[in-house]
């Protein structure tokens, strides 16, 4: 398993709250063990008491995402760098369980962990691959979704670094914002200075540019 497929635990961590809209999904341990995915063996050893200790690590990871969206490097590394050192994991080489044609293992890194407890394991993982993904393509690559009130946590992986909303949905959302305030806009002006609707419309695109 690559190691850029563990910073995915963040993110799905990251959402599992919306605070703007005042949502929280995580109130259950049968919400954690959903955050395993395909890895059932370390979601069973999630208790109760997991979802406490997952909301607490879920806040430090959202901090770690937020520096980098205000674009404070420094801060952002500092605070994964405690995760890091507070939840350590084992890189080890695995490959029994994958094969290719011939049938001979197709060795990769893989990320051990030594947890007391589920949040344990689960916050080496993320904080882990999140690390990988911040040193392998820049700080600039964490960021949070611009259409509010959402503020979801995302992976920029554009090859032009461009990528602004955590979904298409989130997008097409801010996109049709910004063009009815265009048409308000447009119709403010029309109505305050007599033009038409449609030499306001040249108007406000002549002054955008």
């Amino acid at each position: 398993m690559e190691l850029a497929y563990y910073s995915d635990y963040a993110v799905r961590l990251v959402n599992t709250e919306e605070p703007a809209r005042g949502q929280d999904s995580l109130t259950s341990v049968e919400a954690v063990r959903e955050l395993f995915g395909a890895n059932q063996s370390a979601a069973r050893r999630a208790t109760d008491s997991d979802v406490t200790r997952f909301r607490s690590v879920r806040g430090r990871l959202r901090a770690v995402f937020e520096a980098a969206d205000e674009g404070d490097e420094t801060l952002a590394v500092d605070l994964l760098n405690s995760l890091l050192l507070e939840f350590p994991v084992s890189p080890q080489i695995s490959g029994h369980d994958q094969r290719d044609d011939d049938g001979r293992p197709l060795w990769h890194m893989h990320l051990a962990d030594h947890p007391s407890n589920a949040t344990a394991g689960f916050a080496a993982i993320a904080a882990m691959g999140l690390a990988f993904h911040l040193t392998e393509y820049g700080v600039d690559r964490l960021g949070l979704c611009e259409a509010s009130p959402c503020r979801n946590a995302y992976l920029d992986t554009s090859t032009n670094r461009s990528r602004r909303y955590c979904s298409d949905r989130c997008a097409t959302r801010a996109n049709v914002a910004a063009y009815r305030a265009r048409k308000r806009l447009e119709a403010d002006r029309s109505d305050s200075t007599g033009l038409s609707a449609e030499e306001a419309q040249r108007t406000t695109a002549s002054g955008e540019r």
